[in-house]
């Protein structure tokens, strides 16, 4: 047996009753599916850097996804088509694309975790995500045993979401991504991200001065893996900002921040003399809010813990939830569950937890 909690960057979880390790695609399908086959329970693990496993562990099987390459592909002239197999560290590829002069994807610098994982989440910083460039994905299917090509239209994405993620069952083998060939960055779209390079919304930089620039911010935050920081014993952002609606979002204070989700809608001109035609009926516009904000403004502040307890709020981000050295699994969700009901009983929102659970219950 195998504690899992040495291969998860949050460092919690139980023991598996089996691990076996895939060092190449067509090992990886042969122990997923003899695991499906056998009916018992699975999980398949890539960097461990999005999970949070409960102490019990897994009484099953987990396929631990070692697989690597990054295979570039005929493309149009001035783009970049490159395969990348699933056990391939995430940053590994963002390195290898910025130092060949690949742009689009140099904003997801320093997110931890595999290459597979990276379509689950949809991952995303700074003002990117992973389907700004994700061409398709090679997936083994659950409900067929088969590997098959999934276009990256099929996959439903969304704010942190896919259809993987919302229960498509299967396991990413491999993603192809299309990227620019340019020694310049894609238009800076995130206003921190500009402020740290010194530009303007919509400008262009060199791609190493934007990965330099994402890297530093991200350390900021403890969002970069560092066995020197404590507050890098977590699994990123745990709680992703709501989504609500805009009649929800007047209820919040008037400095809270808030991201249109959809642009206004455009003014229409009318001829002097025309019966204008009825407008359609009006939508509820959505909009982003900072879970960041909802946390400390519900008094939790950066470094609170419970008494007793070894998991802690990050004490540079309030994002994260952090192991402090021997924390449990059962102390990270007690903690999830107390900030959830403070900005729950403050603001009537529900934060949603952006790891996969595994074993527990928020």
């Amino acid at each position: 047996m195998t504690a899992l909690a040495a291969l998860t960057t949050l460092g919690v979880g139980g023991e598996a009753r089996e691990l076996v390790e895939a060092r190449d695609a067509s090992a990886l399908v042969r122990l997923v599916r003899e695991a499906w086959e056998s009916g018992e329970d699975w999980l398949v693990l890539g960097g461990g850097s999005n999970l949070l496993v409960s102490d019990d562990g897994v009484d099953g099987r987990v396929v631990r996804v070692l697989t690597r390459g990054i295979e570039r592909l005929p493309a149009a002239p001035g783009r970049v088509r490159v395969r990348v197999e699933a056990g391939e560290p995430w940053d590994v590829l963002v390195s290898t694309a910025v130092s060949a002069g690949w742009s689009g994807i140099e904003a997801l610098s320093g997110i931890p975790g595999s290459v597979g994982a990276a379509p689950v989440q949809n991952i995303g910083a700074y003002g990117a995500e992973l389907a700004d460039t994700l061409v398709a994905i090679d997936f083994l299917d659950y409900a067929t045993g088969e590997a098959v090509r999934v276009e990256a239209d099929e996959l439903g994405f969304g704010y942190r979401t896919s259809a993987i993620k919302r229960g498509r069952a299967g396991v990413v083998l491999a993603v192809e991504l299309e990227l620019a060939e340019d020694p310049s960055s894609a238009p800076v779209a995130y206003e921190q991200l500009a402020a740290a390079l010194g530009v303007a919304l919509g400008d262009r930089v060199p791609l190493a001065h934007a990965r330099e620039a994402v890297l530093r911010l991200r350390a900021a935050k403890g969002m970069v893996l560092d066995p020197t920081d404590a507050d890098a014993a977590s699994a990123g952002s745990f709680f992703t900002n709501p989504i609500v609606s805009e009649n929800a979002a007047r209820a919040l204070p008037a400095d809270a921040p808030r991201w249109p989700l959809e642009p206004d809608e455009p003014d229409r001109a009318v001829p002097l003399g025309a019966e204008p035609a009825l407008p359609p009926a009006p939508r509820e516009r959505l909009v982003k809010l900072s879970a960041a904000w909802l946390i400390e403004r519900a008094g939790i502040a950066r470094g609170f813990r419970l008494p007793g307890s070894r998991a802690a709020v990050s004490s540079k981000h309030t994002l994260a939830l952090t192991n402090r050295g021997g924390a449990t699994a059962a102390e990270i969700a007690e903690l999830a569950r107390f900030v959830q009901s403070r900005v729950l009983a403050d603001f009537g929102i529900l934060l949603q937890p952006e790891p996969v659970l595994v074993g527990v219950n928020l």
